[in-house]
């Protein structure tokens, strides 16, 4: 069990929902992940093959969302702990399908804060969840990032 007794970081942004913004989906945005990723699927690719299969059309691949995050403002939540920052890992579940000309609305929220020790000593882990949901209001992808700071070695 983790826990963040100890840490100091404002604590009334845990759990509370902050809106990132409205992403447009293009076919052309899609078409460029799927290549880019290597992902040839031709539900991302083959418009003709796409339309026959449950989804009526191209869908976008399950990690799309990750061209959405990338560089988004969070909240600062004032941590204070270590001179070092870094991204510590990223899951990103696939809900729903994402097709051409979706308006997907972000939100995140800060999951949790914890800490842990290691070889290089106490980290404290702060875990974000994005979620996307389309214009119908269905979530088509949440996406959980984790980021870290330590201190650094000193040598």
């Amino acid at each position: 069990m983790t826990s963040d007794k100890g840490i100091q970081y404002d604590r009334s942004l845990l759990g509370v929902e902050t809106y990132l913004g409205t992403f447009q989906v293009t076919k052309e945005m899609i078409l460029d992940f799927a290549r880019s990723s290597g992902d040839l699927n031709s539900l991302y690719l083959d418009e003709q093959k796409a339309n026959k299969t449950e989804y009526g059309g191209i869908i976008a691949p399950p990690t799309f969302c990750n061209i959405f995050v990338n560089g988004m403002d969070r909240p600062d939540i004032k941590l204070e702990f270590g001179d070092t920052g870094f991204f510590a890992g990223q899951a990103i579940e696939s809900v729903g399908p994402i097709r051409p000309g979706d308006s997907l609305d972000a939100s995140t929220k800060l999951k949790e804060v914890y800490s842990k020790t290691g070889r290089s000593g106490t980290m404290v882990f702060a875990v974000w969840e994005t979620t996307f949901v389309n214009q119908k209001k269905e979530t088509v992808a949440l996406v959980t990032e984790s980021f870290v700071r330590r201190n650094s070695r000193k040598s």
